[in-house]
């Protein structure tokens, strides 16, 4: 197998980034087909905004619409100054509450495995707890895939 990154995980945008992101919250991000994948990991990225919060959960679907949905345990870092990471964290299905500031990378972790029973999608949840803006977007990078190439399959529809 390739060690190429382009070759082995899949990025979708799944969150456009724009200028006061959880303003009409709850925002969800594009729910992420898994059936080909073993491991997602969200990236929410937050620039100008020094006040706004938002609780982060972990949503596993039933089908693309969804029409059941199921918060689950993941686990997740921050990062608020330049490439200083924070410890990697244990969340519940409660989530967990981002930092005001006017910078923040949160990187979200999920297995395929951790799904709710034969449930194969999966998508973020983002809930204002601080009515402020702040911009940002958020990607999903999709791993562990069952094929390897420069066409990996779509993972949103």
């Amino acid at each position: 197998m390739s060690d190429r990154l382009l070759q082995n995980v899949k990025f979708v945008n799944c969150v456009y980034p724009h200028a006061d992101m959880y303003e009409t919250g709850p925002i969800y991000s594009d729910v992420i087909n898994m059936q080909d994948y073993q491991h997602c990991t969200f990236i929410i990225q937050e620039g100008i905004g020094t006040t706004g919060t938002t609780t982060v959960t972990v949503q596993s679907c039933d089908n693309v619409t969804p029409d059941t949905v199921n918060a689950v345990a993941f686990r997740y870092k921050a990062i608020t100054t330049g490439d200083t990471e924070g410890d990697t964290t244990a969340a519940t299905t409660a989530g967990f509450g981002t930092t005001a500031g006017s910078y923040g990378v949160y990187i979200i972790e999920i297995d395929a495995d951790s799904l709710s029973t034969t449930d194969q999608f999966v998508r973020l949840a983002m809930t204002e707890l601080v009515d402020a803006v702040v911009i940002g977007g958020v990607m999903a990078i999709l791993s562990g895939s069952r094929w390897a190439g420069d066409d990996l399959r779509t993972a949103i529809v």
